[in-house]
């Protein structure tokens, strides 16, 4: 278990009962799913407690670097990607065109003019 693991689960679970406690009589749809979502938040920090992956979940990386484009609505990380800053960029030149590469003279061979 992480200290930001638990962090995020104090959050959520705070955010979630001060919504909880300002509600009124009637709430409206706003705040009932301003209510869901910081409860699915605390939910998921706390299913992640018990994990033995760090915070990339990633079963080779899992202290690595998260990946900054992870999460990004405005520049969202192609299918199949996840958290894993390494596994990402391993994917990203996997994924890149090939470049016509230069030919290395042999050793002992010249170079014809």
């Amino acid at each position: 278990m992480g200290y930001a693991q638990l962090r995020e689960l104090r959050t959520a679970l705070t955010t979630a009962s001060d919504i909880a406690s300002s509600l009124r009589a009637t709430p409206t749809r706003r705040d009932a799913d301003q209510l869901v979502d910081a409860l699915r938040r605390a939910l998921t920090a706390a299913g992640s407690l018990g994990e033995a992956t760090g915070p990339t979940g990633c079963a080779l990386h899992p202290h690595g670097a998260v990946d900054p484009l992870h999460g990004d609505p405005e520049d969202p990380l192609p299918p199949g990607y996840g958290k894993c800053l390494l596994c990402n960029d391993r994917r990203r030149r996997a994924d890149a065109p090939i470049r016509l590469r230069h030919r290395r003279p042999q050793p002992g061979r010249r170079r014809s003019a």
